[in-house]
């Protein structure tokens, strides 16, 4: 089924999409790349800025993007500051 939604071209959902992108990301992350901090940190962020702004007023610097690697676990953390709703 998902070959002939590929085919006829039926659009996903913006949050599964950027699932998907995020676990590419990750996966080409470890396999073989240890640097201290992945360069697709910026452009992450620079992504969740544009996606959250669709729906909220957001100052770019509210959201932080952090990688942590201890032994064979890395935990990737997302930080987002909402303005408060008046």
């Amino acid at each position: 089924m998902s070959f002939l939604s590929f085919l006829l071209g039926e659009k996903k959902k913006t949050a599964s999409v950027a699932k998907e992108r995020l676990q590419i990301i990750l996966a080409h992350e470890r396999s073989g790349r240890n640097a201290a901090e992945p360069d697709y940190l910026p452009d992450l962020q620079r992504e969740l800025v544009a996606v959250i702004s669709k729906y909220i007023k957001i100052n770019p610097e509210d959201i932080k993007v952090n990688l942590e690697r201890q032994d064979n676990l890395e935990v990737l953390e997302v930080k987002i500051e909402l303005p408060d709703a008046r």
